[in-house]
């Protein structure tokens, strides 16, 4: 894929008794690696709009108290290259279930201490972040 200009892209870590929620990819940059819900930012829309869009369009949930957690410019999958705005959110509602499964595998709640790998790398930054603090990543 041949690009010119950096995408925006939202994730969303959704954090249900002290667990969060963790996918598969598949058939895109970092296929078989976990990562939060979340995808490309839609004109016009906020971020908050794109995370609740994003979690509700590929795993049927709800989720509310959506705030901002860090923001990245990540070329780890070049010739991708994206800014990232990295969400955390709670639980609202609903059985996570596999609503996109071109995109990806069974969602599944995990301890932030027990986490599969490997994880994607927004989703790697979205854990650092929870643990250090750390809201701003220029990679």
């Amino acid at each position: 894929m041949e690009q010119n200009q950096p995408q925006v892209g939202v994730g969303v870590m959704i954090i249900k008794d002290g667990a969060v929620l963790l996918g598969k990819r598949k058939g895109s940059h970092g296929a078989g690696e976990y990562a939060f819900p979340g995808g490309h930012l839609e004109y016009l829309e906020s971020f908050e709009q794109c995370a609740q869009r994003e979690t509700l369009e590929e795993c049927g949930i709800t989720i509310g108290n959506v705030r901002f957690q860090f923001v990245a410019n990540v070329q780890t999958y070049a010739p991708r290259h994206y800014v990232h705005v990295g969400l955390l959110a709670d639980w609202h509602s609903g059985t996570p279930e596999v609503l996109e499964p071109e995109a990806s595998g069974a969602w599944e709640w995990y301890d932030l201490d027990n986490l599969p790998q490997p994880l994607f790398e927004m989703a790697r930054l979205a854990v650092e972040s929870c643990k250090t603090g750390r809201n701003y990543y220029d990679l």
